[in-house]
């Protein structure tokens, strides 16, 4: 049997195809409005999910729920700065009044910047924690007993490999926050298990807009960076990235919690 037909072989017997392994689920996913977020949110979409899309501007999220809509998708929007007091809370209790639960949660929203150690401003340190790690326990634990309503749920957060590069200048404090947040989320994989809840950690690399300016305006430098990643190419948010989730998101990874995965073409080679 080939490969393409073993594989519509396993989908007809599971009774499943990509467009439906998230039918019913609800997904939030912070910082959906742009880049990686956005990729993540139309791979979610396209596989089911329900959407609730949150960030700081309504625009950028209009748009994107405008694409999942526009596909037969059903797609909220919530435009709020995630570090604020009860953002957190209102997340939740959106996707639960406007949607009917939660059952995937992305913490993708970052507030930490690339600078030297010595060059950072202390109350930006403090942002950086807030936003991350801060904010991700708190969405959560807001969002387990939500997921353990409806069974179980599916956490993703989003990290980093700068903090195992050969190079790390300019991003420990970024590399710090999400360490911490990967931290978290194993601890969670082992104590929400028993309620059906995984988590997971991704590290992702992909198109984003400051990506995309910094490749425009830096032509040799870019080419240079791009022929040092092993697949030859900066990931799509969507194919690259949101497919890959909402694969991670569904029961066919049901046994998969816990782990760090790499998703940037080999650059990590993260084991």
């Amino acid at each position: 049997m080939t490969d393409t037909a073993a594989q519509h072989s396993t989908t007809a017997q599971h009774g499943t195809t990509r467009e439906d392994r998230l039918a019913g689920k609800v997904a939030i996913v912070t910082g959906g409005g742009q880049g990686v977020g956005e990729g993540i949110a139309l791979g979610l979409a396209e596989s089911g999910a329900a959407l609730l899309l949150v960030g700081r501007r309504m625009r950028k999220l209009e748009r994107v729920a405008e694409i999942i809509r526009s596909n037969g998708g059903t797609a909220e929007c919530l435009a709020v700065d995630i570090i604020t007091d009860g953002a957190p809370e209102a997340i939740i209790a959106t996707a639960v009044e406007k949607l009917g639960g939660v059952d995937i949660l992305v913490n993708n929203a970052n507030m930490a910047m690339p600078l030297p150690l010595s060059d950072y401003p202390d109350d930006e340190f403090r942002k950086a924690f807030e936003g991350g790690p801060r904010v991700t326990f708190s969405l959560m634990k807001l969002a387990r007993p939500e997921m353990a309503k409806r069974g179980g749920g599916t956490i993703i957060n989003l990290v980093t490999a700068a903090a195992v590069r050969w190079d790390a200048a300019n991003y420990g404090i970024y590399s710090a926050v999400k360490e911490a947040i990967r931290a978290l989320t194993r601890a969670a994989a082992y104590e929400w298990a028993s309620e059906g809840t995984r988590a997971l950690n991704i590290a992702p690399h992909a198109h984003s807009p400051g990506l995309d300016w910094w490749m425009e305006n830096n032509p040799e430098e870019a080419r240079e960076f791009v022929s040092s990643i092993p697949a030859g190419r900066v990931g799509d948010p969507l194919s690259d990235i949101g497919r890959p989730v909402a694969w991670l998101c569904s029961d066919e990874a049901s046994y998969l919690s816990g782990a760090t995965i790499p998703l940037d073409g080999g650059q990590s080679r993260w084991g």
